[in-house]
């Protein structure tokens, strides 16, 4: 495929950053040659102005440029106004936006009040019955034009007021509609969007950003590149607001926003971003911050070969297909590297933070389910007979005294591999830059059938070092294995768990990769073993442990959802590979659920609906015996595990 007719950004091979129209919010600007603006969303309840301003006043001091509050009602969204003058009168002009669910005529009152609007296209006009529906054409244009006599009094109100939108499709709240025609698709996600934006557009209105959001990073990248696509197709450069819906909270959080967010900035794309985390929203702004930071008018790229075709599909995710060997390529999951190289010595207590415990009493290994595949040796030997399923990686010169050992295995230098005759007749692992390929390597390489390239880069901002190799080898025809490595110095644990899932996270969503290869020099290794099976499964790659949905609080949330998803972790967290949603409302239901098996959603004061799916399975139970409920649906359901 021609790079012309799958373009999503405006370089592949070189940052470049996709400049938009701007658009003013308020005091500041987003989009054009503006920095990446950061912003969050409250968590108090709208009605209390004093705790909601408050609120406010920390994420602003936290570097927060724009402030979100609910307004689920006519109610709430009057008092935006009370919670302005507040504001105001303590010296904070921080624009506000007032976020709409289900009531437009709360989205008309807010308009005449607050900078900015965000609109959720899949529910501002529609609910959702997930009722599968067929139209004809004549139908399918009355449900627009219905759809344009609902939307048509916000658009000219914000016309009057200077008051921007934000048409903000969510991929769980799909309309009815628009999954008949387009499926449950990033497709139907853009086309969501652009029902509502030809109407603004057909009313001289265009102080619009858009999003598309997503729980699931692979679904939310691929939107955001298929809208951008579409608006270079139809000369459009609408602002584009990043975040990962329902990220959850912790390191889990971090490492999901930082992979779809981080995918997108290293492309040039997104002007403002709100990371979704299930904390305090002041602490999801040094997080967003972080992430920023990295695509300042600063930032260094290096430079490498341009390309005339991508030979990838950005639209729609397909694993590259490679050969297997051993547990590595083919339909395998990828595998993690642990790196032991720096240590003095290497004994069997230096396996046990990457997941592996010996028991002398017994002379067993007890394995961990995060456990590294292969650990990086370095020059040390190892005299110690390790577990089978544990794979061991020397430098060459060190292999060479091992090469009788079935579960030793040498890397080479491409030097190494270019001169040197001797080779495990098992797995070898090749380490390998885009500035060492050649063409006598690739002679070689196709010469040999075990090997699996180590692919690194040793530039700061990498990633495009690595994805263009990843070109070379995909127009080459070669199906050799590839783990990529990287190393980071001087980083605090929120800048490695950010940078590494970024530059991770943009290469495996393009399905490149068989494994990952992590070092970091001031962090514990249990902290990076952790890191790079969190990584993975944020991509969803591989699932290690149970994977939490959670939304963010906000003022519509009928719980306190960070003890009650700390809870539900506490209890649940053995689950490897089930998939539970915890939702504050049932505006982030069984829709935004996406694919959850299992949903804990407040269905209304004190009392909690459970889902199996997208089905209600209990509804309106009492909050304090609601999660013992949910654990034995799971058990009912044959996958609770007895620990």
């Amino acid at each position: 495929m021609n790079i012309s007719d799958k373009k999503y950004c405006n370089n592949l091979t070189a940052y470049s950053r996709f400049i938009t129209k701007e658009v003013i919010i308020g005091n500041i600007g987003i989009g054009g040659n503006n920095p990446i603006r950061l912003q969050s969303m409250t968590t108090t309840d709208t009605m209390n102005t004093i705790a909601t301003v408050e609120q406010s006043i920390k994420m602003i001091e936290a570097g927060c440029e724009l402030v979100r509050i609910t307004a689920p009602s006519i109610n709430e969204a009057k008092n935006l106004a009370n919670i302005k003058k507040e504001l105001h009168a303590r010296g904070y002009k921080t624009p506000l936006i007032a976020d709409i669910h289900f009531t437009p005529n709360a989205a008309e009152v807010a308009a005449r009040i607050v900078e900015k609007v965000r609109i959720n296209p899949g529910n501002f006009a529609d609910k959702k019955k997930f009722q599968s529906l067929e139209y004809t054409d004549t139908e399918y244009n009355e449900e627009l034009n219905r759809i344009r006599e609902k939307f048509s009094p916000l658009v000219k109100i914000c016309k009057e007021y200077g008051t921007a939108i934000r048409i903000g499709t969510n991929h769980g709240s799909l309309s009815d509609r628009i999954m008949s025609r387009y499926g449950d698709s990033p497709m139907g996600m853009v086309m969501s969007a652009f029902e509502f934006l030809d109407i603004a557009e057909d009313l001289g209105y265009g102080n619009i950003v858009l999003s598309m959001k997503s729980s699931n990073t692979q679904v939310m990248v691929q939107a955001y590149r298929l809208l951008v696509h579409e608006m270079m197709k139809t000369g459009r450069k609408y602002p584009l607001h990043l975040g990962v819906t329902e990220a959850g909270d912790g390191e889990d959080g971090r490492i999901k926003s930082a992979i779809g967010i981080g995918t997108l900035l290293e492309d040039g794309l997104g002007d403002t971003i709100r990371v979704s985390l299930t904390e305090d929203p002041e602490l999801e702004i040094p997080v967003a911050k972080i992430l920023a930071d990295r695509y300042s008018s600063k930032r260094l790229t290096p430079v490498v070969p341009s390309i005339k075709e991508n030979p990838i599909n950005p639209f729609n995710y397909s694993k590259r297909k490679t050969i297997s060997i051993i547990n590595i390529g083919g339909t395998k999951v990828p595998v993690v590297v642990a790196d032991c190289s720096i240590e003095r010595e290497i004994n069997q207590a230096s396996f046990i933070p990457l997941g592996y415990i010996y028991d002398e009493t017994s002379d067993k290994w007890n394995i961990s389910d995060t456990a590294a595949d292969y650990i990086f040796t370095g020059i040390h030997h190892v005299n110690f007979e390790i577990p089978g399923t544990l794979g061991l990686i020397q430098n060459y010169k060190v292999w060479l005294n091992n090469t009788g050992d079935k579960n030793r295995f040498p890397l080479f230098t491409t030097t190494e591999f270019l001169s040197e005759s001797v080779f495990s007749n098992s797995l070898n692992f090749i380490k390998i830059s885009i500035d060492e390929f050649s063409d006598s390597f690739l002679e070689k390489l196709e010469q040999q059938n075990n090997c699996v390239l180590v692919i690194t880069s040793n530039h700061i901002n990498g990633m495009i070092q690595q994805r263009r190799l990843m070109f070379e080898l995909l127009n080459e025809n070669i199906s050799t294995p590839v783990i990529f490595k990287r190393e980071y110095n001087h980083l605090n644990t929120d800048e490695l768990s950010l940078h590494s899932a970024t530059d991770f996270g943009a290469l495996l969503l393009d399905g490149f990769g068989d494994g990952i290869w992590l070092k970091a020099d001031n962090q514990l290794a249990q902290n990076v073993n952790r890191l790079c099976f969190g990584i993975l499964q944020g991509c969803r790659q591989r699932i290690s442990k149970t994977e939490y949905i959670s939304c963010p609080s906000c003022g519509r949330t009928l719980f306190d959802l960070q003890e009650t998803t700390a809870k539900i972790r506490a209890v649940t967290n053995h689950l490897k590979g089930v998939k539970i949603a915890i939702m504050g409302c049932i505006v982030n239901g069984p829709g935004e659920m996406a694919d959850a098996d299992y949903g804990y959603v407040g269905s209304g004061p004190g009392k909690i609906t459970l889902y199996k799916g997208k089905d209600i399975m209990k509804r309106s139970i009492n909050t304090e015996t609601a999660v013992d409920e949910l654990i034995n649906l799971i058990k009912e359901n044959g996958d609770w595990i007895e620990i």
